[in-house]
């Protein structure tokens, strides 16, 4: 485990608070702030459920993480085109990003996380040259992985990136984690991706607010926070877009959603969409293929009949 890797481990704690009719178990995983929510008046049942759920984020985080070298992702990324060891997680993991792959006609491609070299979204002008894009180009490309229940093989320089995926799949296991655990109505949120078990008490749905930081209010000519509230009574919700990662040359805006193909940013996308599904790995793969349609998103997600908003 590398320095950085061992920073975050030794961080990690969970906290806990009391709200009306409820329990908030709040941790941090992912680069987000995490919460839990169990409508129940017991202390011993909550923290047994968000000591449950955190810890479950955090194996995921740890095996997944492309930043820890110890990582089942960083064995994989070092393997220097050496056939390496996976387990069955891994390898439905595996199977979901082909399914993934094949269903955006190659533009969403978990080898492409190699452009973050090239790619800063730091809110800047900088962009990279053609030259440097296309020396990424050269280690992107899903049809040269080879895996199968056992092993998985890519060629030298590649890389893979669970980020796409990572944070919602988490958010479904965490979900079957708290089914376990108890019956009470729970709420699972992992930075904005989120799921529920089942209705609040007396049916009630859960309100969740949905944040947008760059919002432009072209009234006022100014940014601003716009927030959406929406109601979800069970199932999953899951947000893509470019509200805090982008880059702004001479006017034109370039979001954080790359086509894995050119390397090169989507283009027209709305700033942001969010998706409802069952599961969160299936809301948050559809945001994100919705976006890679760039105009056309909203379109595309309609012609499925899947329940969405979107902000340009």
């Amino acid at each position: 485990m590398n320095k950085q890797a061992k920073a975050i481990k030794n961080k990690r704690k969970v906290t806990l608070a009391v709200r009306e009719d409820s329990y908030c178990i709040s941790f941090n995983a992912m680069a987000s702030p995490c919460e839990v929510l169990v409508e129940t008046d017991s202390s011993i049942l909550a923290n047994k459920l968000g000591k449950a759920v955190a810890d479950e984020v955090w194996r995921i985080e740890d095996k997944y993480s492309r930043y820890s070298s110890s990582s089942a992702c960083g064995n994989i990324n070092n393997s220097q085109g050496k056939p390496i060891a996976i387990d069955q997680e891994t390898f439905l993991l595996l199977n979901f990003a082909e399914q993934c792959y094949q269903v955006s006609n190659g533009l969403f491609d978990i080898t492409s996380g190699v452009l973050r070299k090239v790619w800063r979204f730091d809110g800047s002008d900088s962009l990279p040259t053609k030259k440097q894009v296309n020396t990424c180009l050269a280690y992107i490309g899903w049809q040269k992985v080879f895996y199968d229940q056992h092993h998985i093989t890519l060629d030298k320089g590649m890389e893979l990136d669970f980020g796409g995926i990572g944070k919602e799949y988490a958010v479904d296991k965490a979900i079957i984690i708290a089914k376990k655990i108890t019956k009470l109505p729970v709420l699972v949120n992992l930075g904005g991706d989120l799921a529920a078990t089942s209705p609040r008490n007396n049916n009630q749905a859960w309100q969740v607010g949905i944040e947008h930081p760059d919002f432009f209010n072209k009234s006022t000519g100014k940014h601003e926070i716009k927030t959406v509230i929406v109601s979800l009574l069970k199932g999953a919700l899951a947000t893509s877009g470019d509200a805090n990662r982008f880059l702004l040359k001479e006017g034109k805006r370039y979001s954080h959603i790359l086509n894995a193909q050119t390397g090169w940013p989507i283009e027209n996308a709305p700033h942001s969409i969010t998706v409802v599904a069952p599961q969160c790995i299936q809301a948050g793969i559809l945001a994100t293929l919705a976006l890679m349609q760039g105009s056309k998103a909203e379109k595309f997600l309609t012609e499925q009949e899947i329940k969405h908003w979107a902000i340009r």
